[in-house]
């Protein structure tokens, strides 16, 4: 008896979808670099790792903390959400267009990039939880 044990490691991506996935990456990349500018800050720096991610918690006017909270299991959901809610009010925008960016950023964010949406930086009354 002769069993064929052989298996296809073909599990990889079509070229398609890998072009589409470079194509959504550079997009966000630009839209990053946009909402930076708007927000006088260096547009260079939505392409440095981690350095995007204190810079973007600068504009939403939060302490650097919440980049340690990003690490933290279950808590990080919580700086997740203030993150973008704050993003959004420093935009003038609803707190539910800061919910809304965390599930759907690719809609919301080149709406703040690209849409009539002007930084207003600390100007905007929030409550801070």
């Amino acid at each position: 008896m002769s069993f064929d044990y052989a298996y296809s490691t073909t599990n990889q991506p079509s070229t398609g979808t890998t072009i589409f996935y470079w194509i959504v990456c550079i997009f966000m990349l630009v839209v990053m670099w946009k909402v930076f500018e708007k927000a006088n800050k260096p547009g260079w720096a939505a392409i440095i790792p981690i350095y995007n991610v204190i810079v973007l918690i600068q504009i939403a006017g939060l302490s650097l903390w919440y980049l340690l909270l990003l690490f933290i299991p279950i808590v990080n959901i919580y700086a997740i959400f203030k993150i973008y809610i704050e993003l959004a009010h420093k935009f003038g925008q609803s707190t539910a267009f800061g919910v809304l960016s965390v599930f759907f950023g690719i809609i919301c964010m080149p709406i703040l990039a690209f849409g009539k949406a002007q930084y207003v930086g600390n100007n905007t009354t929030s409550t801070n939880m």
